[in-house]
């Protein structure tokens, strides 16, 4: 027999007919993207329990439990009892001790075990469908288990029957909210838990307290996120690629494989750090169309990505004055030129004809004396002043669509490009606080970890107004 066990954090069952986002809902508050989610009836089958962690604390425990398959003949079954409304929940534990291995009522015992040791109940509908008085049994079925219960209203589809559902559901339930699990909203998440604290007195302080560890836990995720971007600005503009030529010259073919190279290690900085941002927030599942990210074909050295999160020629040309001489000769990667163009500048305004005129610059190539019989080509620092903007540009639209993901949301990838994203974290007075860093990072040198602290707090306050 089920009985009533003492928890230290919260526990909740979430409960209903099937096929009516009960999973979706465990997956979206439990941060947990595999939770088994489908479409089609019956596939959550065993009640599993799914605990928010956190520095090794559970904030809250969520139980995704099989749909009702059987509601009115359990309620009859219940009902030939003939209790008093005091016995209800006894009548209940009769009920599993009878049925505990009767396959005809196998979802019941599922849904109804962990209610029955001392999980809340979070009861879910579809508010695009009708009410029905089919439900009427399910409900009444959790009202004789005696324990505290909330409503969620999730819409599944475009339809909305939401004030039908309240009146019926506002009989049964003392509380009743609206939650739709594919949309990630911390607000939303937080007035949730708000209100499941409302549901039974002794639940108060363990779920404010749960309520402030997670508060604490999205900042902790936002300060990651921006320590592994920043991280990959400082390492790819100071990143230098070498490669050995036979020869008293290099060759065209040999500045292209050295240019090959270098491109291809950027790339692979930025996808191994998208990787980390995902598995900061708990996607560790997602399903990409696009093996390499390449943002729905829109590579990091495209003219699309420099168009999209770069700087225009205005603005680079402010940033050059800014930031002082812009570097001298380079070749031209980002559209697939080979270009020498301007030599070392001197002064802000010769700096900022150098930004200007180097737009579509990358990095200049050396030619270094001789090592073991070979010279070698090499390639970096990131002299480009607009590249550290198209790359964090990048980074910051893939952390904010993984940040913004809720975990219930199932399929694949694609980061559409929004052509008015940049407006929305880059102003000019955060571009000239950057660039000062990003003049640092060119120079090659390990940054102290005061400065590096300074540019992940720019990075942060970016996160924190995007989402």
């Amino acid at each position: 027999m089920a009985a009533l066990i003492a928890s230290p954090h919260p526990r909740f069952a979430v409960v209903g007919h099937p096929n009516k986002g009960k999973s979706s809902i465990v997956a979206s508050l439990a941060f947990d993207d595999t939770v088994q989610i489908s479409d089609t009836p019956g596939t959550t089958t065993r009640t599993r329990s799914f605990p928010l962690t956190v520095d090794g604390a559970v904030l809250y425990e969520l139980f995704d439990t099989p749909g009702f398959q059987r509601a009115r003949q359990v309620l009859a079954w219940l009902k030939a009892q003939d209790v008093g409304a005091d016995k209800r929940p006894e009548a209940v534990r009769a009920f599993l001790r009878v049925h505990r291995d009767d396959p005809k009522f196998a979802d019941e015992v599922e849904l109804l075990t962990p209610i029955m040791a001392g999980a809340g109940i979070l009861y879910v509908v579809d508010g695009s469908k009708p009410y029905g008085e089919e439900y009427e049994a399910e409900m009444e079925i959790l009202r004789w288990t005696g324990q505290p219960s909330m409503a969620l209203i999730n819409r599944i589809g475009t339809e909305d029957y939401s004030a039908q559902w309240e009146a019926a559901l506002g009989q049964y339930f003392k509380l009743i909210r609206t939650y739709d699990p594919m949309a990630r909203d911390f607000d939303g998440h937080i007035a949730l838990l708000e209100g499941i604290a409302q549901l039974r007195q002794e639940w108060m302080p363990s779920v404010k307290r749960s309520i402030a560890l997670f508060e604490a836990y999205r900042q902790r995720l936002l300060g990651a996120t921006a320590q592994s971007i920043a991280r990959l600005v400082q390492r790819t503009i100071a990143h230098v690629e070498r490669l050995q030529f036979a020869g008293e010259a290099p060759t065209n073919m040999d500045k292209e494989k050295l240019a090959s190279r270098y491109q291809e290690h950027l790339r692979r900085l930025e996808q191994r750090e998208q990787r980390d941002v995902e598995a900061i927030w708990h996607h560790k599942h997602l399903d990409k169309e696009q093996a390499t990210l390449l943002f729905d074909g829109i590579d990091l050295f495209s003219r699309e990505s420099a168009s999209i999160f770069g700087l225009t020629r205005k603005e680079m040309f402010v940033t050059g004055m800014a930031g002082g001489a812009a570097a001298g000769a380079g070749i031209d990667l980002l559209f697939g030129g080979t270009t020498f163009l301007l030599g070392s500048a001197i002064g802000a305004v010769v700096g900022g004809v150098g930004a200007y005129w180097g737009f579509e610059e990358l990095s200049e190539i050396r030619i270094l004396g001789t090592t073991l019989g070979k010279r070698s080509l090499e390639m970096g620092p990131m002299t480009n002043r607009n590249f550290p903007y198209i790359l964090l540009g990048r980074a910051l639209y893939h952390a904010h669509t993984v940040a913004s993901r809720s975990h219930a949301v199932r399929g694949t990838v694609q980061l559409v490009m929004d052509e008015t994203f940049k407006e929305r974290w880059l102003g000019d007075e955060l571009r000239t606080e950057l660039e000062t860093y990003h003049k640092t990072f060119r120079s090659g040198e390990e940054p102290d970890a005061e400065t590096f602290k300074e540019y992940e707090g720019l990075i942060y306050r970016s996160l924190e107004m995007l989402l």
